[in-house]
């Protein structure tokens, strides 16, 4: 994994939490900041890695990691949900003076800016949802019973790792585990009119041996108003945002692009 070179790292009093964050790259002008909302149970480094050195070449990059994952210490008496980490993200930019952004998030950062996006239209410019989920149809049956079930042996050993790393207590992992379980099997639809009324242009995302279905994907590029689409072959999960090859020239293009 490559290592991305930090601009600068902090930790913004938002909502009760010290969020951890990082800056990459430099301010350029006529682009607004790049916002990276990692997946669940990831880190900044295990979701984007290899992508945010590439992405971070030619604008600025915030990458932040959310309540309870990474350097972010937990509230224990707070779940995890969608909507608060939406509200998180704007608490972040408005901490760093940033008016407007573009989003990318993966996973169930993908649905973090959704939620961003329909609570605080205002505060996006573009998004990127990267294998996103907006409602259970999104993946198969068996996707969804499975968190009935599920331990945390069954963590895979990159993410168990990366957390205990770099966790302010790295001995609450199993609580971490529980809550990201729990937001899970509580996920909630999106209703189709709010993903309607998302006015900026986006570009979706997913992989053809994702865990989210590609028809998914395509029923979120015919929902979304000004909507590109791209299935990304040979793409698994976890490896799908490690195509650098092809998705940062094809992000860039799509940022750099003429409102549509």
């Amino acid at each position: 994994m490559n290592s991305p070179t930090v601009v600068q790292t902090g930790y913004a009093p938002v909502n009760g939490l010290r969020l951890y964050y990082e800056i990459h790259g430099t301010a350029r002008p006529g682009r607004v900041p790049l916002v990276l909302l990692h997946g669940g149970g990831d880190t900044i480094g295990t979701s984007f890695g290899q992508l945010l050195p590439v992405l971070a070449r030619e604008r600025q990059v915030i990458a932040f990691e959310q309540q309870g994952f990474g350097h972010t210490a937990d509230i224990a008496d707070r779940p995890f949900t969608f909507e608060q980490s939406a509200d998180d993200t704007i608490a972040l930019l408005d901490y760093l003076h940033i008016v407007k952004a573009d989003l990318l998030g993966f996973s169930n950062g993908g649905t973090i800016i959704l939620q961003v996006a329909i609570r605080h239209p205002g505060r996006v410019r573009r998004l990127v949802p990267i294998s996103t989920i907006f409602s259970r149809a999104g993946c198969e049956p068996g996707f969804w019973t499975g968190f009935d079930h599920v331990t945390l042996a069954m963590m895979p050993k990159e993410l168990r790792d990366a957390y205990v790393a770099v966790a302010p207590h790295p001995e609450n992992l199993q609580s971490f585990f529980d809550k990201c379980v729990r937001r899970m099997k509580e996920f909630k639809d999106i209703p189709e009119e709010k993903i309607r009324g998302i006015a900026a242009p986006t570009l979706v995302v997913c992989g053809d041996k994702d865990v989210v279905r590609p028809e998914h994907a395509v029923a979120l590029f015919r929902l979304l108003r000004h909507a590109q689409i791209a299935i990304v072959p040979g793409a698994e999960h976890m490896a799908l945002t490690s195509r650098v090859d092809l998705l940062g020239p094809m992000i860039e293009r799509f940022l750099d692009g003429a409102p549509a």
